[in-house]
Order: structure tokens, then sequence, then C-alpha cells
């Protein structure tokens, strides 16, 4: 039995485990993410995991943190596979806006303990593993597990996130002109509307007041520009239509491992418009925009040239970029091997090939 650990259910946890319960008997715990739930939350996973213990194959876990530490000394124990699934937040480390598993003495340590004592780190973006980050001048520029944890020596393998390519689709209706959308859980929290770039798309706003923006994810947010719409969380169905209607996805986070959004908005036919963190560069490739800095003066200038570009062809690359790079069934196939392997070599630190 595999038993997949979370510290929340999510949509790609979701996906994840749809594509794994085909195929593998399964169980998927969650745990917690409020800090004063944690001695309980502690206690019940320890309970949970031993009544497991006789049936469990390996743990296969997304995000490093206080959820891992006890699947990792199990499996140490009792000679269980734990593979990690590196997500985001816990490889970066962006203190001043309040970002990144390392910002916390106890669930730094959580982590790092996690990290280097599992038998695999599964990150969803090369990013995660080492990068310079420049996008910020106030964010560290040494980002990712390696320069985070120094002498960190579990084997690595990168494995980027898959898309439906065929719910997700492009209608080819007539999109709302130069109408923006982005989609961003919790930004009613000031530090979680920084670490997604809420504060450049509502400038945005001010400044093209004729253009049309669109927040999804959170009702509690709350803004007076009368040309920024906000939307609770949607059902897939629903946010399929919002992307369909909708002529650009803004990306513009301070951090980013895999934004799922993105990708699912450009098959829907938006056109890109992105931040240089994380994956977001590969992701985008040619068909969109690309932020290298936060400096509104960039953004404005890209906003700008807008009218000038060929959107219809770059509507189609979106798609198109997507369905060759990251198909659902690509993701699926790597992680059903990947959770069958009997070892992992300390050599498989490798990008996911594309």
């Amino acid at each position: 039995m595999l038993v997949y650990v979370a510290p929340i259910k999510t949509a790609f946890i979701q996906r994840d485990l749809e594509m794994l319960e085909e195929h593998t008997k399964l169980t998927f715990l969650t745990f917690t993410d409020k800090p004063l739930l944690l001695p309980a939350f502690f206690l019940i996973q320890f309970l949970q995991l031993t009544l497991l213990l006789p049936f469990t194959r390996r743990y296969l876990c997304f995000f490093g943190g206080y959820h891992t530490v006890i699947p990792v000394i199990l499996g140490r124990l009792f000679g269980k596979k734990v593979i990690i699934q590196c997500g985001g937040t816990d490889a970066m480390h962006l203190p001043h806006i309040n970002y990144g598993n390392y910002r916390k003495k106890w669930l730094r340590r959580a982590t790092v303990f996690s990290f280097k004592n599992c038998s695999l780190i599964v990150p969803v973006s090369e990013a995660l593993v080492s990068s310079d980050y420049r996008y910020d001048s106030e964010v560290p520029a040494k980002q990712g597990l390696r320069n985070l944890i120094p002498g960190l020596k579990t084997p690595i393998q990168v494995i980027h996130n898959g898309f439906d390519t065929v719910f997700w689709n492009d209608s080819g209706t007539n999109k709302k002109s130069f109408s923006f959308v982005t989609v961003a859980t919790g930004i009613s929290a000031a530090n979680r509307a920084s670490v997604k770039g809420i504060d450049l798309i509502l400038k945005l706003a001010k400044t093209y007041a004729h253009y049309h923006f669109t927040l999804v994810g959170d009702a509690a947010f709350s803004v007076d520009l009368p040309n920024v719409y906000v939307l609770p969380k949607l059902s897939t169905m629903e946010l399929r239509e919002v992307y369909r209607q909708t002529q650009f996805y803004l990306q513009l986070s301070a951090s980013e491992g895999f934004p799922n959004a993105l990708a699912e908005a450009m098959l829907c036919g938006c056109v890109p418009i992105g931040s240089h963190v994380g994956e977001i560069a590969h992701i985008i490739g040619d068909t969109g925009f690309l932020l290298e800095r936060k400096d509104f003066q960039q953004l404005s200038a890209i906003i700008d040239s807008l009218e000038k570009q060929n959107l219809a062809v770059l509507r189609q690359k979106a798609r198109f970029r997507i369905m060759n790079l990251f198909p659902y069934g690509l993701r699926k196939q790597k992680l059903l091997k990947l959770i069958s392997q009997p070892t992992f070599s300390p050599t498989c630190d490798q990008p996911d090939p594309q």
C-alpha cells in the first residue's frame, strides 16, 4: 500500500490521487496548516501511520514540513521508502513578505530534517533545486533546496506537473478584449497577496481603467476599483468558462514552483504574462510575455505593447505549448514508474526531460 501524506488537499493533489489509485492501493492522509493544532495532529498522524505500518510499502508526500517528520522517521526505522514532492514554499525563502518554510525555526528544522532523511525528493521545477533569484531585489538571491539546505545529499528527480488537455480547452469563441485574469487563493491575507503579485495587478487596474481584471479564489478579498472583479473559488467547469472568456492570464507572483492555473489558462487560449520566477519562463516560452524584474514600468511597457501583437497566433501557441510539454499522461507515467522503483540512485539528480 502507498500512503500519500499532505498538509491539506488541493486540486493538484487530487489529480495525483486520481492517477495513482487506479494502479495501486492507496491511503490518503491530511495533516493541518493551523499552528495551534500541530500537537494534536502529530499524535493523530503517529497513530494513523502506526496502524497502517504493517500494510505500508512506501510513503509519498507533497511538500516538506511538519507533516513529513513522522513518515520519514518511520521510513528510516522500518525500511520504507519515503518520497517527498517539493512544491514551492518548502524550497523558497522570502522573509520580507513572510513566505517560505525557512522563516520559522521549527518549521525550518522539520523541513530540513525531512529532506535530508527521505529517500528521494521530487520537485515540480528545476528552480526549486537551485536558482539565482533576480526578480525582486529584496529577496535573497540564493534559492532552492541545495542553497537553503547546505550538505543536502538526498537524490533529486524533477517531475513537472501535467494537465488534462481535453478538459482544459479553448472553445474558439471571441474573448473579451483586454480582459485579464489571475487565480489565487487566500489573498485576503497580506503576505499571500504579496506572494501572488496582487499589488502589481491592482496597480495595473488603476493605470488601465478601461481594461478588465478578474481575481479568482478568495471571496473575502476586497477592492474598490470598478474594473476589478473578485470571484470566489470556482469549480473546474466554472473556471474553464472564465478562462475561455478572458484574453490574458497574469501570473505576476514573487515566488512559484510550477503554477497550475497558468498552464490551465493557456490550454484555454489565454495569452500568458508572467514574472521570471520558478518554472514560469519555461511554461510560457515564446507564447506570451515575461516580466524580468518586479518593476511596474517594465510591466506597463508589456501591457502597452499588446495592441501591436498578433494575439490570435499567441492564443494558439499557448495551448499547443502546454499540450506538447506538460500533458497529464506524461506526469502519470513518470510518477507510476517512480513509486514502483525498488531503489533510488544518488546520481538521479536530473531535470524532467521534455
